[in-house]
């Protein structure tokens, strides 16, 4: 028994061993792509499945509309009937054959209806005028959580620079430790502390790798690429001065966002269902006509037809409250809607108030770490002259060097921060991705359609087309087999 689990454990460890080649191996057959913010951003433009849910709902409300308009217009139905037929009965009224058959044409043309049709027209448009906004609005937040995405990367990078740099450091001061105990003049508690930081050091740095790694994993995810594709960044976080003030970006966003336009339409919408719901306190109108083919045969000339042609009214004298109450449950409607913009408003100033005092607040610590950086890299080259020379302690170094790591990865922070309350700012104050939301607004007011309304307010010719739906991407999965550590070179 002992000789075989030997063998299987023998078998089992060689198996490991080329599996554990087969997967260095696969490292080098993944592949590997240079990537910038640009190409990141247009990449989740056009892979992210959000945005394709939301052409989606927008190919949705444009069907809706053409169901509306369809509705105003004449319909014409045809039918044909054939049975076979028998008995006395039949007999009687005088049938020859066993079979007989009807066929009727119908038509029906609204002529009035207190507006119902029309209104419902308009409340379907001003929906797809909703549809083509939340389109743009979730465009603008695409683009915005693929460069947050894309700054966690670099800002993670960053990190596994500092943790090096920290590793490095703290390997030449155990190395000199050792020399000097080697030598007598520093006690083995110097050398066993120094171990323990170098340890802790080389810890941390396992752990800014791992997160490279997430981060990389995450934005390949999110722009459905193959999980263990190899993202090279071709930036760094960086400090660009921005001249804004509170007040303009306010304004401007109360203007240009895409919510709050939507969130008038919806205002509008709901108008439009109280004139749709007023419609049954009124008579409807319709235009009709029929014709008719009875026989016994169609091949035979015996057969009778008929035609009629009018007008047909109805009107609701009593309906015991009905419309009454939908009158009132449209009100209450339009309030909600009126409700909801109001808060849309109030959201919109909150959300440029919170990125823009982010981005002053980033701004400060950007000066305030990078002057902190100078002053600890300083401090640590004093402690360790200081302890070269005997009037230092270990400690003092340890604790120089944990100072300057944590300042460096604060400088870090700072920029990682700037950047995305400067990206969250953009979105918050509606800078357009598609398509520009006054222009829009202004095209539909002026009577155009949703399309063309695209074509005035699109950026370019491609967000000027009318959005269509593509088939489901497939799944991106994680192939096992070349499951690997992400370099960052």
């Amino acid at each position: 028994m002992r000789k075989f689990l030997k063998k299987n454990l023998a078998v089992a460890v060689a198996v490991g061993v080329i599996g554990l080649s087969f997967a260095a191996e696969s490292v080098f057959a993944a592949t590997a792509r240079n990537i910038d913010l640009d190409e990141t951003v247009q990449l989740a433009l056009e892979n992210n499945r959000t945005i394709k849910r939301a052409i989606v709902s927008r190919e949705s409300a444009y069907w809706s509309l053409k169901t509306a308009g369809s509705r105003m217009g004449p319909t014409v139905g045809l039918s044909t009937q054939g049975q076979a037929v028998g008995g006395s009965y039949y007999k009687n009224q005088g049938y020859s054959n066993h079979r007989a058959f009807s066929s009727s044409a119908s038509f029906s043309m609204p002529i009035y209806d207190g507006n119902l049709l029309k209104e419902g027209r308009v409340a379907a448009r001003y929906g797809l005028n909703s549809a083509d906004l939340t389109l743009e609005d979730t465009l603008q937040a695409v683009k915005l959580q693929a460069t947050t995405y894309y700054y966690r990367v670099l800002q993670t990078k960053n990190y596994i620079e500092v943790g090096e740099e920290n590793v490095r450091t703290l390997q030449e001061h155990l190395n000199n430790v050792n020399a000097q105990f080697r030598a007598g003049t520093v006690a083995k508690a110097d050398v066993l502390s120094s171990e323990v930081n170098l340890a802790n050091a080389q810890q941390a740095l396992v752990t800014y790798n791992n997160n490279y790694d997430v981060a990389v994993a995450t934005l390949s995810n999110y722009l459905l690429l193959p999980a263990d594709t190899i993202l090279r960044t071709q930036d760094q976080l960086t400090y660009t001065k921005y001249s804004l003030n509170l007040e303009d970006c306010t304004a401007y966003a109360l203007d240009n966002r895409p919510d709050v336009a939507a969130a008038d339409y919806a205002v509008k919408q709901a108008e439009s269902s109280k004139r749709s719901a007023k419609a049954g306190h009124r008579p409807t109108v319709n235009a009709v006509a029929s014709t008719g083919i009875n026989g016994e045969n169609p091949f035979d000339n015996d057969k009778s037809d008929s035609w009629t042609a009018g007008i047909s009214a109805s009107w609701n004298i009593f309906d015991n409250g009905l419309v009454n109450s939908q009158v009132h449950a449209a009100e209450a409607a339009i309030i909600q809607a009126q409700e909801a913009a109001a808060a849309t408003r109030e959201q919109v100033q909150l959300d440029v108030q919170s990125a823009f005092l982010s981005l002053r607040a980033a701004e400060k610590n950007i000066a305030t770490t990078k002057t902190a950086i100078a002053s600890a890299e300083e401090d640590f080259k004093i402690a360790q002259v200081r302890y070269a020379a005997g009037v230092g302690t270990n400690l003092d170094v340890m604790d120089a060097s944990t100072k300057l790591t944590q300042t460096k990865t604060n400088y870090y922070d700072a920029l990682y921060n700037y950047n995305t309350a400067k990206a969250n700012l953009d979105k918050a104050m509606g800078i357009p991705v598609g398509i520009d939301v006054t222009r829009y607004v202004s095209a539909e007011e002026d009577g155009k359609s949703a399309n063309k309304a695209r074509e005035e307010a699109a950026l370019n010719s491609k967000a000027g087309e009318e959005p269509k739906h593509s088939d489901v991407a497939p799944v991106v999965t994680i192939d096992l087999s070349n499951a690997k550590p992400v370099s960052t070179k």
